[in-house]
């Protein structure tokens, strides 16, 4: 399978790459440099924001005449502030990140995913998204943007359908990230980057068998 991974540099996404890259063409879009080396590892370096960088990858399966089976949306930005110290700046880097480019990346990559008969685009979202469940203070930019991303996932499940892609999206708990490290430097996790990349490695080839346009809750603990 021929799989595009955003956010790959570090912490979850370096691993889903790194347990894909073994058997499955892995095109890996991140902003900082890549560690990880594999003869099936393609490396575009860049801001997901930054049109360029998309358009890099267009490129790229244009001139391999390739389609994709797989888009896992894994990039995310996390700043934690108190609500009344967010600033605009700090609400569109954080919308930017989260939702409009997986947003634009989706429009831009349907048709090449089209082809395909195991097409699944995989959103990581965040249990703080989810309606009902715990909420933490200085996280309400981050949260709020990963519910608007979960409710992307259902609404493109039904726009697709006819196409025949499926839409899911995996709402992770906590886990021992440097992401979370630093805006939570007492917390210890209860799970390894490279465990949950296990389950998201094989959600992203699996799920859409079982699934479409659900939001599943991962996390270890309830709510």
């Amino acid at each position: 399978m021929i799989i595009l991974i955003t956010g790959c540099s570090k912490g979850i996404g370096l691993e889903i790459t790194k347990q894909l890259a073994q058997e499955h063409q892995i095109i890996a879009v991140s902003r900082s440099e890549i560690s990880f080396s594999h003869s099936n590892l393609v490396k575009i370096q860049g801001d997901i924001t930054n049109k360029k960088i998309l358009n890099q990858c267009i490129k790229y399966l244009d001139t391999h005449q390739l389609n994709l089976d797989i888009l896992i949306n894994n990039a995310g930005i996390l700043i934690y502030k108190k609500f009344e110290e967010i600033t605009e700046a700090d609400l569109l880097k954080t919308y930017s990140t989260n939702v409009f480019a997986p947003f634009l990346w989706i429009q831009a990559l349907l048709d090449y995913l089209r082809p395909s008969p195991y097409a699944h685009i995989l959103n990581i979202t965040s249990m703080g998204g989810i309606t009902g469940t715990q909420k933490f203070s200085g996280l309400s930019a981050y949260s709020s943007s990963k519910a608007a991303l979960s409710v992307l996932t259902e609404c493109l499940a039904e726009e697709l359908k006819s196409d025949k892609i499926s839409c899911n999206g995996l709402a992770l708990g906590a886990v021992q990230t440097e992401m979370l490290a630093k805006a939570f430097p007492e917390f210890k996790a209860p799970l390894l980057p490279s465990q949950m990349a296990e389950f998201i490695s094989w959600f992203a080839l699996n799920g859409q068998k079982f699934f479409n346009g659900k939001i599943l809750p991962v996390a270890t603990s309830t709510p």
